[in-house]
């Protein structure tokens, strides 16, 4: 599937921020199943980008504004050709090993609800458990938006038996990495309505990536009970959501932050993006 994608945010602050740093994992990355034909990110601020791999071996774009602005616009766009390889992510740009995706976070942590929810899936095929383990935190997590924010642990997750695709996926990196199988966090777009032609995405959307010995990287879309498809696009992995997330930067100045993001997706040539 060939989609295009422009996806833009926005800030807007009541009084002048002098300085403001980002890094942005924006870019999605490359592997069999997953194709850039053309991808650009661009900030209205006209501050200098540059990119760098980060130790995950996502793509880092960098950006710089040091002068008074009072609003920022980030622009990535560009189109991505896809093919349904059943989650199998293969010959990705991976950096570390995956015994690094071992290690705990302070929101991925396995507390005993957690360990005890592992252990219900213990025995057999390591696939079918980790698929099982999946249909089970769905099970026990319903899907309710606005209860749970972007500190919310897997632990507390679990218990308040509520939260979106964040929470979904760091229960599952939890349990997954307390049986000893390794687990990442994955963030990019799920496309909707493609067969149609009323093609939507989710501004970003979140799943998890377990490694099996023997066989490599297979997603898990908790939230919607399934593996990647030709649907999802993948930007970037890490530890947790923090590690991986689309945006994240700092700024002196520039207080009442107010934020929109856009999302543009279709099967033409929409992005705008450049090779």
């Amino acid at each position: 599937m060939k989609l295009a994608f422009h996806h833009e945010t926005h800030y807007r602050y009541d009084t002048a921020a002098s300085y403001a740093i980002q890094s942005l994992r924006l870019t999605p990355s490359v592997f069999p199943g997953q194709r850039v034909v053309n991808w650009k990110v661009s900030v209205s601020e006209g501050g200098p980008v540059s990119e760098f791999r980060d130790g995950f071996g996502n793509l880092v774009s960098l950006v710089t504004v040091d002068h008074p602005h009072t609003e920022l616009t980030i622009i990535a766009a560009g189109d991505v050709e896809t093919e349904d390889r059943h989650g199998v992510v293969a010959d990705a740009a991976d950096r570390a090993p995956a015994a690094v995706f071992l290690r705990s976070t302070p929101t991925t942590l396995a507390d005993a609800a957690i360990q005890q929810l592992a252990g219900e899936i213990e025995g057999g095929d390591p696939i079918d458990r980790l698929h099982r383990l999946s249909e089970l935190i769905r099970d026990r997590i319903d899907y309710e938006v606005g209860t749970s924010d972007s500190k919310t642990t897997a632990a507390a997750a679990l218990s308040a038996g509520r939260g979106v695709c964040q929470d979904h996926a760091h229960v599952f990196i939890a349990a997954s990495r307390w049986l000893g199988i390794p687990a990442r966090y994955v963030t990019g777009y799920l496309v909707d309505g493609a067969a149609d032609g009323d093609i939507q995405a989710e501004a970003h959307h979140a799943w998890a990536e377990a490694h099996v010995d023997g066989f490599g990287w297979l997603g898990f879309d908790v939230a919607n009970r399934n593996c990647p498809t030709d649907h999802y696009v993948r930007l970037a992995c890490g530890l947790d959501a923090a590690g991986a997330a689309p945006i994240r930067g700092i700024r002196r100045g520039g207080e009442t932050e107010t934020l929109r993001v856009r999302v543009a997706v279709g099967a033409g040539n929409v992005g705008g993006g450049q090779q």
